[in-house]
């Protein structure tokens, strides 16, 4: 088994569970190469980020639905907006949903580049300005839309409000109201179709590199985030 088979064999069974089976064991390793390489499936590019499986459960596409998010601990239920956008227009609507949080808010990045700790690490950014937060955000595109390894949320806990723009580059907002997200995914003519799949309810593979996990480490500094990561 080639280097690319066992370190999807390795990512899929520790998000998936010991006991799931992947389609990338299967097939060859050109095979896989040139399922790599793909990136756009019609109108629709995914980032270097994330690629979905070989046998293309989930197509990607662009498009908004209505969902849930359910907290156990809580019991509480919270409206949820799952939205998937081609790379070129994702950046900007992750910037233009961040306009209903207000001027102030909290930052949290989501990283899973050290995998020895067996999921992720949150580090915190209490009380930012938008305006700081968008530029510096801004600095860092290419990071953000392509380290598979990397999210972020931008949360606004008085409202509450929460964009998520996670490490599978699908953008996630929650809150009681989510009218005026809405209405800027109607500003961007995405579709909503409630019956949509995303990448992520079927299998996929992350990809990052020691360049990206190096800009992390800047945007965590130039965000003030204390504590050192590894």
């Amino acid at each position: 088994m080639g280097f690319l088979k066992k370190f999807f064999r390795d990512v899929f069974r520790e998000e998936m569970g010991p006991h799931a089976s992947s389609t990338f064991e299967s097939i060859s390793d050109e095979a896989l190469e040139a399922h790599m390489n793909i990136a756009r499936y019609g109108d629709f590019h995914l980032t270097d980020a994330v690629r979905p499986s070989y046998n293309l459960e989930v197509v990607p596409r662009a498009g908004y639905r209505h969902d849930v998010f359910h907290d156990e601990a809580s019991k509480v239920s919270v409206p949820v907006l799952m939205i998937s956008h081609t790379t070129d227009k994702l950046f900007d609507l992750f910037i233009d949903l961040l306009d209903p949080l207000g001027q102030n808010v909290d930052v949290v990045l989501e990283t899973s580049h050290s995998r020895h700790d067996h999921g992720h690490t949150d580090l915190y950014r209490d009380y930012i300005d938008m305006p700081v937060l968008k530029s510096t955000l801004y600095d860092y595109e290419e990071m953000l839309l392509n380290d598979g390894c990397t999210g972020i949320a931008v949360l606004n806990p008085g409202v509450p409000l929460e964009v998520q723009f996670d490490e599978h580059k699908l953008l996630i907002c929650y809150g009681s109201d989510l009218s005026e997200f809405e209405q800027v995914l109607r500003d961007h003519d995405l579709p909503c179709d409630d019956s949509m799949k995303f990448i992520t309810e079927a299998e996929h593979v992350h990809s990052s590199s020691d360049h990206y996990f190096d800009e992390f480490q800047e945007l965590r500094n130039r965000l003030g985030m204390d504590g050192h990561f590894e």
